[in-house]
């Protein structure tokens, strides 16, 4: 495990949800997440990229979050993903926090599950809502300068649509 990062079970014994200011675990979530009765594990992984837009050579991220706040709405989209995907075995939401260089890891989702389609389902919906919904803003440094992510918006809460289906930004 990575100093830092909270160890498993945090948000119950299926769910891997944390904040970390060292290097996210990637591959010790996906090997937790492995289940006997899943024969799918789906793994998304965010890293630091060289560009943004109209921002090139981008050298680093600095993640700023309101860190008594992360934890409990990563839970809640763990929560919201298992009532949209009721056979989901595990699932991990780890986002990194402090400054990144390129081709560190910043986020990592994972979900494991019966079945391709259900694992595929909840990690894109889960990255998607964590994205939108948890408070964790990005201030980009490139070759002109640095500023906060042009792309950042309001955090929003977390919606509960229809089981299975995805949820639109509005």
């Amino acid at each position: 495990m990575s100093p830092g990062c909270p160890q498993p079970e945090v948000a119950g014994p299926d769910d891997w949800v944390g904040l970390a200011s060292g290097p996210l675990p990637a591959h010790d979530a996906l090997d937790w997440a492995v289940r006997p009765h899943c024969g799918a594990v789906v793994m998304f992984t965010g890293t630091v990229r060289d560009n943004a837009e109209g921002r090139p050579n981008v050298t680093a991220l600095e993640y700023e979050a309101y860190d008594s706040e992360v934890e409990p709405r990563l839970a809640a989209i763990a929560a919201e993903a298992r009532r949209r995907w009721p056979a989901v075995g595990r699932m991990a939401l780890l986002h990194r926090s402090g400054r990144l260089a390129v081709g560190e890891t910043s986020v990592v989702v994972v979900a494991s599950a019966p079945h391709r389609q259900q694992a595929f389902a909840a990690a894109s919906w889960c990255i998607d809502t964590l994205k939108d919904t948890v408070p964790i803003w990005k201030r980009e440094t490139w070759q002109g300068g640095d500023d906060w992510s042009a792309c950042a918006s309001p955090v929003a809460e977390i919606r509960h649509d229809q089981p299975g289906r995805p949820v639109q930004a509005t």
